[in-house]
């Protein structure tokens, strides 16, 4: 069958799951909407909790960035799997105990300011419209590549598939639709890369097949491929550093943080009968997340020695521009792969020396989803990576747009201005901003703006410098004032923005073209991208500074602190 039909079927025949899902799950009261009626199992929270937090950076852009990066790319996968364990240790469980909606509802009670919850609510906005922009780019490059509609089309229709299921069922319908969401995007993660090990090494898990011989030979997958790209000019795969010690320690740290304080997946914790069913969701989602993140570096690892081999099929010999093969052509009508024939040889060099390099453009995104092509797999294994990356794409968006509308609807209108709303009013208000956020961010997404366009780190970094360290002192130091978790929360963002507006770095990618000024610029070599890890501990250390001569909390909540850190008791019943 015809990849582009047998494409709109596939990813039609999802498209239809999650509405009939939206239609089986609305949201009829806000504890519904807000925590899809806290009463979700642990499984399948652990589950929809996994695609939430893998988005399109996970299923698109990680590997991809692996393949370029090669050893340095591990910031990645230690970040971000870290971040997710802190997460459940020490975050979640506590929050969930308390027992609120959101995030910034927490702040807000714990620091006793309607201040605190308001500068809450103005760091997860910024923070999650950062994020929701790089999901929204993730729609629009697989639908103008797989279904060959122009890259504003797929962020419309993708859009509308967000605002339908969204704002129909808020976290109830969202909950049961990323189940089926996590299904699909592992599937179509996995199976190509059992295909694709197989082909290479003979070994069906991907996994082991990164550290085999290739097949046939004695010569393992890795040695071949730091072969290939140094004798390209590149530096060795398996062993390079990204820019320094110092810029991946804090690179990690960021992102570890960062995910830790990210609200859309903090609220999935929301979600559950009780402390412990947070804690055995946590779990179930770590295992969960381990199957894509523990394929991620085998995918990255295959889909760049599949690349170059393609492109120099054996040492000395290129490919030629007039027998570029299909999938070659069909990547450069998105523009996200490109070529100039520099030399006017009519072959296709690439190096890492910019005068002889003809490869003016690979988009790191491209792997995952072009690898299968590559590969020269069947048309059913590329239409599922297809559905995969949509599906990873608007799980997270629903997430992030979730967090976003009830920070406005339930923090901000409901718990500042307009407290008297009934519940009936205050549900309306919620769909409202649900689908002012959905419409906020197609608009981003059709006009990303330079800062943020690059990257979903920036997010991370955000979350680390802000909201990670509030909820942190929240929880575990009764000493902190609101006047010191404010004035923590404002420097820290504070500060990363700065640095990365200063110095408008997105992300420096070894072989590529760089956004931004020089790495000698940075301060003490870090890039704007890891200045989350910097921005949190300006953050601590403001707020501990600004407590000690600032009045101390009221005895009510050094009460509330203990309380939230006890384990085991009655969890306080707040959701009703």
């Amino acid at each position: 069958m015809d990849l582009k039909l047998l494409t709109y079927i596939v990813v039609g025949m999802t498209f239809a799951l999650y509405i009939g899902i939206a239609f089986w799950a609305r949201a009829s009261s806000t504890k519904e909407f807000y925590v899809a009626g806290g009463s979700v199992h642990a499984i399948p929270n652990g589950m929809a909790t996994a695609a939430d937090w893998m988005s399109a950076a996970s299923f698109i852009s990680m590997a991809g960035l692996i393949a370029f990066m090669g050893y340095g790319g591990s910031v990645f996968l230690m970040g971000w799997t870290g971040g997710y364990v802190i997460l459940a240790m020490l975050i979640a469980p506590y929050l969930r105990k308390y027992g609120k909606f959101t995030v910034p509802e927490f702040i807000g009670d714990r620091f006793y300011s309607n201040g605190a919850r308001a500068v809450a609510v103005l760091c997860l906005i910024v923070c999650s419209v950062t994020y929701v922009i790089g999901q929204m780019k993730g729609v629009g490059v697989a639908f103008s590549r797989f279904l060959e509609v122009p890259y504003d089309t797929g962020v419309q229709i993708g859009m509308f598939i967000v605002f339908f299921y969204a704002v129909l069922g808020g976290m109830k319908g969202i909950t049961y639709t990323q189940i089926a969401q996590y299904c699909v995007l592992i599937m179509a993660y996995t199976v190509p890369a059992i295909f694709i090990s197989l082909q290479l090494t003979g070994n069906p898990l991907p996994q082991l097949g990164l550290g085999s011989t290739l097949a046939g030979t004695d010569t393992y997958l890795l040695d071949k491929l730091d072969q290939v790209v140094t004798d390209l000019g590149f530096r060795e795969y398996t062993t390079d550093v990204r820019l320094s010690g110092l810029n991946m320690f804090a690179f990690t740290l960021s992102l570890m943080i960062g995910t830790a304080g990210l609200p859309h997946v903090i609220i999935r914790f929301f979600t559950v009968p009780n402390v412990s069913d947070a804690r055995r969701s946590a779990g179930w989602a770590l295992v969960f997340i381990a199957i894509l993140y523990t394929t991620a570096p085998a995918v990255a690892g295959m889909a760049r020695l599949n690349l170059m081999q393609t492109i120099e099929p054996s040492p000395g010999e290129y490919l030629e521009i007039e027998k570029r093969p299909q999938w070659f052509r069909n990547w450069e009508t998105t523009g996200l792969l490109a070529f100039e024939d520099k030399n006017g040889d009519g072959r296709i060099q690439y190096s890492a020396d910019a005068q002889v390099n003809e490869m003016t453009t690979v988009d790191q995104d491209i792997m995952v989803l072009a690898n299968p092509e590559i590969a020269r797999l069947p048309n059913w294994v590329i239409a599922l990576v297809a559905a995969g990356g949509l599906a990873a794409a608007l799980s997270t968006a629903a997430g992030l747009l979730l967090a976003i509308s009830s920070a406005i609807s339930h923090d901000l209108l409901k718990g500042i201005y307009k407290p008297d709303i009934t519940e009936k009013q205050e549900l309306l208000a919620s769909r409202l901003s649900m689908a002012v956020a959905v419409l906020g961010a197609g608009y981003l997404g059709l006009n990303p703006p330079g800062f943020a366009a690059g990257t979903v780190a920036l997010a991370f970094g955000l979350a680390a410098s802000s909201i990670f360290p509030a909820l942190l002192m929240g929880i575990f130091s009764p000493s902190v004032t609101r006047a010191g978790a404010i004035a923590g929360m404002l420097s820290g963002i504070g500060v990363t923005l700065f640095y990365v507006f200063q110095h408008k770095g997105i992300m420096f990618i070894p072989g590529t073209a760089f956004l931004g000024d020089t790495p000698a610029n940075w301060f003490f070599g870090i890039e704007p991208n890891a200045f989350g890890a910097v921005g949190a501990l300006v953050n601590f250390a403001v707020a501990f500074a600004v407590s000690r001569v600032s009045e101390p909390p009221p005895a009510h909540i050094s009460e509330l602190v203990e309380n939230i850190r006890i384990p085991g008791g009655a969890t306080p019943e707040h959701l009703s």
